[in-house]
């Protein structure tokens, strides 16, 4: 019970990443606001972790208004009390266009998902967090756009980078007060962003084939990274882009 009676936000919970950590932070005894843009698929994820005996509650929408963001806070303090933290895993991918063929209107739409919008939910999460004493805020970046990147991932790697220098930021202003921010960057992980890796034997070699570990995450281990951060057995970590990529950053062969 790794998070008693915390309370936790978690965007992009309505698969993938998100969903896993939205049932494995629920195990470990904290309270969640669930936050994603697909209602039903949101819903699902809440009602499988009430039947399980947790606390969950959903609240859909687009974390690239600001105000969802703080319509999340205010959930949590309504429904649990207070915030203890966030798991801000929201993001997209982009169409993996090469640089000069991507559209501006593109790269707005991936920055606001990936970068902006982690921007307007730790605005949102700071002072709830600063009220309770401290917490942890956990960012999802990638190992695209800090140790590596493939063609078509500009827009993406950007923003990723820049994810890392926001988690750095937030570390310095706040670490007095309490608080924990941290970058969360996976390596390949079996969810709808790994294309067709499901199906297809072939990509999902490929895709192992960059990894020292040589196979693609689930899900669930990346939320096992998650909790690590969300934790006090994470209480001195602050400031880093922990890589959890099965060792895709410094495999070459």
């Amino acid at each position: 019970m790794l998070l008693k009676d915390k309370v936790f936000i978690i965007t992009g919970a309505s698969s993938g990443i998100g969903a896993a950590a939205a049932d494995l932070f629920a195990r470990n005894g904290a309270a969640v606001v669930l936050g994603a843009r697909r209602e039903r698929e949101l819903a699902t994820v809440a009602d499988r972790i009430v039947a399980s005996g947790g606390r969950a509650v959903p609240l859909p929408g687009d974390v690239t208004e600001a105000g969802y963001a703080e319509a999340l806070v205010a959930r949590a303090q309504s429904e649990f009390g207070g915030l203890d933290g966030a798991f801000n895993n929201a993001g997209r991918l982009g169409s993996g266009r090469m640089v000069a063929e991507t559209p501006p209107e593109e790269w707005a739409e991936v920055l606001a998902t990936n970068l902006t919008s982690a921007c307007l939910t730790a605005r949102a999460q700071l002072p709830a967090l600063v009220a309770r004493g401290g917490g942890s805020l956990i960012f999802t970046g990638s190992f695209i756009g800090h140790t590596a990147t493939l063609p078509g991932m500009g827009c993406y790697a950007a923003s990723k980078a820049g994810l890392v220098g926001l988690v750095q930021a937030i570390a310095v202003e706040y670490g007095a007060q309490g608080v924990r921010a941290n970058a969360l960057l996976p390596g390949g992980t079996m969810t709808a962003m790994a294309g067709d890796a499901a199906t297809n034997p072939d990509a999902a070699t490929f895709i192992a084939g960059l990894h020292a570990l040589k196979r693609i995450a689930r899900p669930e281990e990346i939320a096992k990274a998650a909790l690590f951060l969300a934790s006090d057995m994470a209480s001195f970590v602050t400031g880093t882009a922990m890589l959890a990529d099965g060792g895709n950053s410094i495999c070459k062969v």
